[in-house]
Order: structure tokens, then C-alpha cells, then sequence
């Protein structure tokens, strides 16, 4: 019998939420430690950059090996269990998954980070939870001194994601706008590319599971927007019992139908984030300045975003002559063709 996967995770990590209920949609035998920051068994490695989840693999020397990113992560899974993909085997389709998957690893969870420390009735709901998830044995008065520096900590680092004064209606606008375009898209075939799920709708997923359900103020917009999404999340939770098929997927004529508004809504927000940020970065910028759905947008610029955008880029070439043009037809007036210029 093939040993179970091992990976450290939090309740609150919108990636490893994305994680878990991947492995149990693919049937792939896990056990996950709810103790962040904590290695689940003694002499297992810290990773060199600290992200939840991390899963933890033999080195091939007897020892173990610390691996972090979950969407690298999925395309490793992808190689070493059969069955159950969550990857479009149509290469335009698998295209759009990646693009996608990326707009709600990296720009959705602006969104999450702003609403859990933005506002008070958030960051006085976060603080707590994120101390008992890791420490429910933790007595009261020990855990809301530690919940208060965690909450002061994070406040002030608001700023790295973006999110300020100015650019707050931006986030929440885009976060609102999402979850309609997400209930009319859902009603299709019930996930985002298809009938059945992708990488992308576990993504898109793991913040849901923060911004539907952990913070208030999110979560009172998700309700009010769309009972549909919210329900979703609740079905995403766990999709073992589901029988996907191969003719699930959407055709061409139908995605370029069914994902047009969302294509348009990453275009309109992310494509112009991600383009102003690899300039910043190539240019050894610390910080940048740009706009974003017509308002000031600043914020330090991200070497790994930076290589997000290198990675799709690199996934467009390498598309066949056919396909590219698949997928410019597709992108064309979304605002997501800028990034291929």
C-alpha cells in the first residue's frame, strides 16, 4: 500500500485548503498536521521560504525533503498519480486553467489579506482563530495577547499586498464583481471550466474558503451577491464521490461563451498588476505605482510574481501556431491578451 502523503498545514491557509480538498477529489491518500510552522515529526525540515502547505517527500537518502507552491506541487501529482485530473487535456483549455489558477493564487489573495486585517470586525475575528488552529489548548488570556501582536503585525504589513486607503474600493470591487461573475459561470456546468473541476476551481476555492466563510465582511458580500457561490464552497470541501469524465470539460465554442467575464474581470484587474510589477522588478524598482480599473494602485513589487508572469508567458510559446491563436481569439478585448503582446 502506497504511505500516505504527508503535509503541514492551517485551517486559515487558503493553499493549503486548496490542497486538501484536491488530494481528496484525486483519491490520493494523505495526512495533513494542523500545526503550522511546526514540522510534524522531529527531524523532518523547516522549508527555506515558510508557506503553507508544505509537503514533505523522501530525498532518496533516507531522509526528507521540505516542498512548498502549490501549483507546481499539482503538476507533480499530475506525473506521479493516474486518474482524475484536474489539468485540461485540451492544450488552449489547459492554458486558460493555468491562467486562471494564477489570477486566484496571486490576485485573489489580495482580497482574502484585505478583508481578514482591513476592518475591524475581520481582524477582531482573524486574530483568535488563527491562534486556536495552531493552539486550541491555549488558555484565553495567553492566546488574545498573542492574537493582538499577531493582528498589530499583520495590519502593518497590509501595505505588501496593496492594500491602503486608495486602493481598497479596487479590491473590494473586483472581490464583488467576482462573485457574480462566479454565479453565472457556475450555472453552466457547476465548476469553472466544465463539469467537472480544475486546478483553477481549487484555487479559486482555497481563498473562497477565507473570504465566504472566515471573514465577516467578505462573507456578508459573498451571501448577499450569491447563495450559489457560497454553497459551492461547502460542495468543493470534499468531491471524492464525484465521477468525472472526459467530455466534462468545456468545448471551445462553449468556454469562449461561459468565460468571457472572467477572463475580462482578470484582465481589468491582474493583467495590469502583473505587468506593471515584472517592469518594477526588472528594473530593481523596490516598490511601483500604476492603475488598476481606474484608480492609483501602489505597492512593493514581487520577484515572484514577476516569474508568474515569465511562467505564463513561457506556457503561451509554448502552445502550437494553432493554439495560440485559440487562445488570442479567446483573450481578445478581455485585457488579458497584454500579457503576450
Amino acid at each position: 500500500m502506497t504511505a500516505p502523503l504527508e503535509l503541514m498545514g492551517a485551517p486559515g491557509s487558503p493553499y493549503t485548503r486548496k490542497m486538501v480538498a484536491l488530494l481528496r477529489y484525486r483519491r490520493i491518500p494523505y495526512q495533513v498536521s494542523w500545526a503550522a510552522g511546526r514540522p510534524p515529526k522531529p527531524g523532518y525540515p523547516v522549508p527555506k521560504v515558510p508557506l503553507l502547505p508544505t509537503f514533505y517527500y523522501p530525498d532518496g537518502e533516507g531522509g526528507m525533503t521540505a516542498v512548498t507552491d502549490s501549483t507546481p506541487i499539482i503538476r507533480r501529482l499530475e506525473s506521479e498519480h493516474a486518474g482524475r485530473s484536474v489539468i485540461p487535456s485540451d492544450p488552449v483549455l489547459s492554458f486558460l486553467n493555468d491562467l486562471i489558477e494564477d489570477y486566484a493564487d496571486e490576485w485573489l489573495t489580495k482580497a482574502m489579506f484585505h478583508f481578514r486585517w482591513a476592518h475591524k470586525a475581520d481582524y477582531d475575528n482573524a486574530g483568535p482563530l488563527l491562534i486556536y488552529w495552531s493552539q486550541n489548548t491555549l488558555d484565553a488570556e495567553s492566546a488574545d495577547k498573542v492574537s493582538d501582536a499577531i493582528s498589530k503585525r499583520q495590519f502593518d504589513r497590509l501595505y505588501v499586498v496593496g492594500s491602503n486607503d486608495v486602493t481598497a474600493k479596487t479590491i473590494e470591487s473586483s472581490y464583488s464583481r467576482l462573485i457574480g461573475i462566479l454565479d453565472e459561470l457556475l450555472q453552466k456546468r457547476g465548476f469553472v471550466l466544465g463539469g467537472r473541476p480544475s486546478s483553477a476551481d481549487f484555487a479559486i476555492f482555497g481563498q473562497l474558503t477565507q473570504l465566504a466563510i472566515v471573514e465577516p465582511t467578505s462573507a456578508a458580500i459573498t451571501v448577499a451577491r450569491s447563495p450559489r457561490v457560497r454553497a459551492w464552497v461547502d460542495l468543493m470541501e470534499d468531491l471524492s464521490g464525484l465521477d468525472p469524465q472526459e467530455g466534462d470539460w468545456f468545448g471551445a465554442d462553449e468556454a469562449r461563451e461561459a468565460l468571457a467575464p472572467l477572463l475580462a474581470e482578470i484582465g481589468r484587474v491582474y493583467a495590469p498588476f502583473l505587468i506593471a510589477n515584472a517592469k518594477a522588478v526588472m528594473a530593481g524598482e523596490k516598490s511601483f505605482e500604476t492603475e488598476i480599473d481606474g484608480r492609483a494602485w501602489t505597492q512593493p513589487s514581487f520577484p515572484y510574481q514577476a516569474k508568474c508572469l515569465k511562467w505564463l508567458r513561457e506556457g503561451y510559446e509554448a502552445l502550437s501556431g494553432n493554439e495560440r491563436g485559440s487562445v488570442d481569439a479567446l483573450l481578445s478585448g478581455t485585457g488579458c491578451e497584454t500579457l503576450f503582446d
